[in-house]
C-alpha cells in the first residue's frame, strides 16, 4: 500500500444533517455499492446503518467503518452517529482519523451537536474540511451557514463553490478554483459534466472567487504576491496552498450539494484526496513506556516497530472484533503482538477489511491502515506493539454518565442472558457503566442520555432475548461544600491486645465550581507529628467517603481536604485505624460545610416552527430551563435554552404533542449547577423515603 495515497477520514455533523446518506453516495460513486438506498424508506436501508435499530429509527447508533477506491485514492471512511448519547463513537473515531468532513444543513445551519463534533475535533487536532448538505432544501442559504461557522466555530471557513438555483431548483454547483459549472447527469448522478460558468452567474462567480483567493493569500506569501501583482494564478498552486492551510488547521473550505439528490458528491470526493491529510502528514507521537513524560515520534515505515491502537470493540457470532488503527511498522495474519498494558503476548488469528457489517479477509496490514482483528482480548485504548514495553498511545477521552436506571430480569433464566449482555455492552462503550446498589442489590446502568440507555434495553431484547423491567431513570446529582469546616478529630479503640489509634487536624473547603480536579489532598504536617506512611491512608480515607456523601448519599465534588497535624501512637497506630479516622472525620466535618446537591445541566435546543416558538420557550422555563438565545430562520425557530436533566423526562412527547409533530430537539451536558433549596429539600425526603422503604423491605 502506498501511505501517500491512503486517507483515514471520518463524517461527523449534527443529527439529520444527511451523514449516512451522504456515506451511501460515496460508497455507490466510489463502486463499493452498485445500487443505493435510503436511510428511511423501502429497501434494505443505508449500508452504513446495518443494525435491525438503526434501520427501524433511521437513526446512526454506532460508527461504521468501509474502504473504498477513489481515482488511485485508497480511503477508510468512517460514518458517525450524531446523537450527543452516542457522542464516545465519535470521540474514539476521531481519536484515531487523519481527516473529517464536517456535514452541516443548508437550513439549519451550525446547531448544537455540529459544536460539539468542532469541539471534539480540535482535541484531537483533525483537519476537516466542511460540506453543506440539503441544499434543495426551502430555506437553504450556504452564505449564511458559512458566516456562522466562523462567528460560532472560530474558524477561517470560505465556499470553495457556488450554488447553480436554489432550493427545488438546485441544478448544480461552480468550482471556484477552475471557473467551471458542474452539473450532475445520469439517473443516479453519476456523470460529472463540466460547461462554462452560465453569463447569469459570471459577475458573482468572478467576485466570490477572489474573495476566495484573498482568503487563502493569508496563509501564501507566493500567492498573496501574484494576487498583488494581478499575475495568473495556477489551479495547482491554490490545491497546494489549500492543502498546507488546512493540514496547519487553520482553514476551511466548504463545498455545496444535496446527497439525497445525487448532486456535489465527486468534486467533495476529489477535495478530500486533495485537501485532507495521508497518515505520513500528521506527526504522531506516543509515551515511553518507562517514562510517561518522554514522548516518542512515530513514523509510517512498514519496517519500523509495530504500533497500532485498539480504538473500537464489536461482539459479533464469530468472536470479539477489534478495530485498529496502525500507525508504524507491518502486522502479519497469525503472528503475536504484545499488548502494553497487560504486557501479554496476543495472536492476531485474522486480519479483516471491514465494509460495514461485511468483511474480507486480508494477511497484512500497513503502517496508516485502519482493520479489525479477530480473536483478541483487548480493551478500548489499548495500545499493541511487537515488543514489550515499547510505547503506549494517549488513550481516549470519556465524558461521565448523567442518567442512571435500574434493570432487573422479568424471569430467571433471563438473568444469565442479561450478565452477559451487560458485560459486552460495557467493554464495547466506555460511557454505558453498570453498577450493583450495595443497599438494594439493584442492578443499575448509567448512561449519557435516555435515548443511550433505551437503545442498550432494547438491544438486550433482540440480542440475547432478555426481557428486563427497567426503573425510572434517576438523576446523578452531586454533594459539594459551601464553606470551610475544621476538623480535629481522634479515633480510639481499645478491645484488648492492640487498639486502633489516629488523630488528624485540619481542614475542609470548597474548590471553584469550574474546578478540573473534584478533590484535592494537601499535606502540610511537620515535625513528624504523623508519619509520612500513614499520609496516604488519611487520602485513601477521604476517597472512600466521597463516594458516597454523608447528605444524600451522593458523590462530593469539588472539594479540598488539607492535613495539618494530628498524632500517633507506637503500638496501636496503623493503616486502617488512619483510614477509619480519616472516613468517620469525614462524615462528621462534611455536614458542617453547609453541604448543597448541584444537578446536570443539559444544554438543550429546540428547533420548531416559527408560530409554536412562545409556547415551546415558556414551557422550557417551566420546566426550570433558562432560555440562552433564539434565532429565526426561514421556516423555524431555534431556542437554546438550559434546562435541568431532571425536568427533561419525556420531554420528546410533549415537543411532540406542543407542535403538532413539527418539533425536533436535541441535547446535550453542559455543566453542574447549584440545586434550588425547596427542589433540596424534595431530593431529599424522596431518598428518604426511599431509604425506609429499602429497610422495611429487608425486615
Amino acid at each position: 500500500m502506498d501511505a501517500t495515497k491512503l486517507r483515514n477520514i471520518g463524517i461527523s455533523a449534527h443529527i439529520d444533517s444527511g451523514k449516512t446518506t451522504l456515506s451511501e453516495r460515496i460508497l455507490f460513486y466510489s463502486g463499493r455499492i452498485h445500487r443505493m438506498q435510503e436511510v428511511r424508506g423501502e429497501g434494505d436501508g443505508a449500508t452504513m446503518d446495518h443494525m435491525e435499530l438503526e434501520k427501524e429509527r433511521g437513526i446512526t447508533i454506532t460508527s461504521a467503518a468501509t474502504h473504498v477506491d477513489w481515482n488511485g485514492y485508497q480511503i477508510n471512511l468512517i460514518d458517525t452517529p450524531g446523537h450527543v448519547d452516542f457522542t464516545v463513537e465519535v470521540e474514539r473515531s476521531l481519536r484515531v482519523l487523519d481527516g473529517a468532513v464536517l456535514v452541516l444543513c443548508a437550513v439549519g445551519g451550525v446547531q448544537s451537536q455540529s459544536l460539539t463534533v468542532d469541539r471534539q475535533m480540535k482535541r484531537y487536532h483533525v483537519p476537516r474540511i466542511a460540506f453543506i448538505n440539503k441544499m434543495d432544501r426551502t430555506g437553504a442559504n450556504p452564505q449564511r451557514v458559512v458566516q456562522q461557522v466562523r462567528d460560532k466555530m472560530k474558524c477561517d471557513a470560505v465556499l470553495m463553490q457556488l450554488p447553480i438555483g436554489a432550493e427545488e431548483n438546485f441544478e448544480g454547483v461552480i468550482d471556484l478554483v477552475t471557473m467551471k459549472a458542474l452539473y450532475f447527469d445520469g439517473s443516479d448522478g453519476e456523470t460529472v459534466r463540466k460547461e462554462d460558468i452560465p453569463s447569469t452567474h459570471l459577475e458573482e462567480a468572478s467576485n466570490a472567487r477572489q474573495q476566495m483567493l484573498e482568503a487563502i493569500s493569508m496563509y501564501s506569501d507566493d500567492l498573496m504576491e501574484r494576487l498583488l501583482s494581478e499575475e495568473g494564478i495556477s489551479t495547482d498552486l491554490i490545491h497546494r496552498v489549500l492543502n498546507s492551510a488546512v493540514q496547519d488547521l487553520d482553514f476551511t473550505p466548504v463545498f455545496l450539494g444535496s446527497a439525497f439528490r445525487n448532486k456535489g458528491v465527486q468534486p467533495l470526493l476529489n477535495a478530500i484526496t486533495r485537501y485532507l491529510p495521508a497518515p505520513a502528514d500528521r506527526e504522531k507521537t506516543a509515551m515511553m513506556h518507562d517514562d510517561s513524560e518522554k514522548q516518542m515520534l512515530l513514523s509510517v515505515d512498514p519496517e519500523a516497530t509495530f504500533v497500532g491502537m485498539a480504538f473500537k470493540l464489536v461482539d459479533d457470532p464469530y468472536g470479539q472484533l477489534t478495530f485498529m488503527r496502525m500507525y508504524q511498522g507491518t502486522i502479519h495474519k497469525g503472528q503475536q503482538y504484545v499488548n502494553q498494558r497487560t504486557g501479554r503476548k496476543q495472536r492476531f488469528s485474522r486480519i479483516l477489511r471491514m465494509h460495514s457489517d461485511k468483511r474480507e479477509e486480508i494477511d497484512e496490514a500497513y503502517a496508516g491502515d485502519i482493520v479489525a482483528i479477530m480473536g483478541i482480548d483487548a480493551a478500548s485504548g489499548d495500545t499493541y506493539a511487537s515488543e514489550p514495553a515499547f510505547c503506549t498511545l494517549e488513550s481516549i477521552f470519556v465524558p461521565e454518565p448523567v442518567i442512571k436506571m435500574a434493570i432487573a430480569p422479568l424471569d430467571r433464566e433471563a438473568s444469565d442472558r442479561l450478565g452477559k449482555a451487560l458485560q459486552r455492552f460495557r467493554k464495547e462503550d466506555p460511557t454505558f457503566r453498570v453498577a450493583t446498589d450495595e443497599e438494594t442489590g439493584e442492578t443499575v446502568i448509567a448512561g449519557m442520555g435516555e435515548l443511550h440507555l433505551e437503545i442498550y434495553v432494547e438491544r438486550m431484547k433482540r440480542e440475547y432475548n432478555c426481557k428486563v423491567a427497567v426503573g425510572a431513570p434517576k438523576v446523578s446529582y452531586r454533594e459539594t461544600a459551601r464553606r470551610r469546616a475544621d476538623f480535629d478529630y481522634k479515633h480510639k479503640k481499645q478491645t484488648g491486645g492492640s487498639g486502633q489509634y489516629a488523630h488528624i487536624k485540619g481542614f475542609l473547603e470548597p474548590l471553584p465550581d469550574d474546578s478540573e480536579e473534584p478533590y484535592i489532598f494537601e499535606d502540610t504536617v511537620v515535625g513528624g507529628r504523623i508519619p509520612k506512611e500513614y499520609i496516604p491512608a488519611v487520602d485513601k480515607g477521604f476517597r472512600a467517603a466521597m463516594v458516597k456523601g454523608p447528605v444524600a448519599e451522593y458523590p462530593v465534588v469539588n472539594l479540598r481536604a488539607v492535613l495539618e497535624d494530628g498524632s500517633f501512637h507506637e503500638v496501636d497506630s496503623s493503616d486502617m485505624a488512619f483510614q477509619i479516622c480519616s472516613r468517620n472525620c469525614f462524615r462528621k466535618t462534611f455536614l458542617n460545610t453547609k453541604p448543597v446537591l448541584l444537578e446536570p445541566v443539559m444544554k438543550l435546543e429546540a428547533e420548531v416552527p416559527p408560530n409554536f416558538q412562545g409556547a415551546v420557550a415558556g414551557e422550557l422555563s417551566s420546566r426550570r430551563g433558562i432560555i440562552v438565545s433564539t434565532d429565526m430562520s426561514a421556516d423555524s425557530a431555534i431556542i437554546e435554552a438550559e434546562v435541568p436533566l431532571a425536568e427533561t423526562f419525556g420531554y420528546s412527547t410533549d415537543l411532540r404533542s406542543m407542535t403538532q409533530g413539527q418539533g425536533t430537539f436535541s441535547m446535550e451536558f453542559s455543566h453542574y449547577r447549584q440545586v434550588p433549596a425547596n427542589i433540596q429539600e424534595n431530593i431529599l425526603a424522596d431518598r428518604k423515603a426511599e431509604k425506609e422503604k429499602q429497610l422495611a423491605g429487608s425486615k
